[in-house]
């Protein structure tokens, strides 16, 4: 049988169908975009990422679902910071996640002061000024505390703690994160003299300072190392934790991500939760909360982590009192 069908009919029938496309370009537009912007390159950040995306999906948003993600990255180029905020600006973001070095948060915020920024942060970001207080951040910026930077006291204790016979430190600091290098050099020396140490300064912005860095205490070899809490040193973990083992230093870190790579220890906050924490906060932004109503999250939790394997190869005893205060041995 022959079914016939009128021109009006078949031109409502093919309008119909070429309105699919365009009704799904239009939910695809109208998906609330996160601008995420990071100092470092992407292939550093992955269990940071994860840790994102797990807290936007916490409160209902998943990326390409019904959120777009658009990244950023300065690939290690303080310079390129601007260019990128402004860039995120132009795109009218709903919300825009800055990490990596407080330089970049505030260059975010001298370029807006309609969009919500949230930050993460080592340092106090009320005495830094980015916000007014911790309960009631005011302005559009808020975000997470996670303290490294003032952890400097502890982590040269358990460093001690580690070598005990140790008289000198060799502590690297970046000189292009002003606000963590300017803390670093503030606690350290008192910190340190109050134990016994001595502290040996080494300033690196790039792969290759590092390496001369490290040139440059093998004529004079140090006891141990102390790696200061920097987002490009994050990135060079693996260049940190191969050097420290080819001068075989006992060394402490400033996260789980450099024992992960073969550190022999670390002390510090759990940097995924805190991205997890700030998915968290861009979800509820998103439904509508103003950053001045969402209190700057202070980390609570900090992971002791010791790489048992990596002692081995060095040949160095791990004190059993450091085993045991330890949150995780690695195998």
């Amino acid at each position: 049988m022959t079914v016939t069908i009128g021109r009006r009919d078949f031109l409502a029938a093919l309008g119909g169908a070429a309105a699919w496309p365009l009704a799904a370009l239009a939910q695809q537009a109208a998906m609330p975009v996160v601008g995420f912007l990071d100092v470092r390159s992407p292939e550093a950040m992955g269990g940071r990422l994860r840790g994102f995306r797990q807290g936007l999906g916490e409160t209902g948003y998943v990326e390409g679902n019904n959120a777009t993600i658009v990244y950023r990255w300065a690939e290690n180029k303080i310079d390129r910071v601007p260019e990128l905020t402004a860039d995120l600006v132009r795109r009218q973001v709903a919300v825009m996640l800055v990490t990596g070095n407080t330089a970049a948060v505030f260059a975010a915020k001298a370029a807006t002061a309609a969009i919500p920024i949230l930050f993460i942060t080592g340092e106090d970001p009320v005495r830094l000024g980015l916000v007014t207080s911790l309960a009631r951040p005011g302005g559009n910026l808020t975000g997470i505390n996670f303290f490294n930077t003032e952890l400097v006291a502890k982590q040269l204790a358990l460093l001690h703690e580690l070598v005990p016979r140790a008289s000198r430190v060799a502590v690297f600091v970046n000189p292009a994160n002003v606000t963590a290098t300017e803390s670093t050099e503030r606690d350290a020396p008192p910190a340190a003299r109050a134990i016994g140490l001595q502290i040996q300064f080494f300033r690196a912005s790039t792969s290759r300072e590092i390496d001369a860095g490290f040139a440059t205490l093998a004529r004079e070899p140090p006891d141990a190392l102390f790696v200061g809490n920097d987002g490009f040193f994050n990135s060079r973990r693996v260049q940190f934790v191969q050097q420290a083992a080819h001068h075989r230093l006992p060394a402490i870190y400033s996260g789980r991500e450099y024992s992960e790579v073969g550190g022999l220890m670390s002390y510090g906050t759990d940097i995924v939760d805190a991205y997890r924490q700030a998915g968290v906060y861009a979800g509820r932004i998103l439904k509508g909360v103003k950053p001045a109503d969402l209190p700057v999250v202070q980390s609570t939790k900090f992971d002791l982590i010791i790489n048992a394997q990596t002692a081995r190869i060095l040949g160095f005893v791990v004190p059993q009192t450091l085993l045991v205060a330890a949150d995780e041995v690695i195998e």
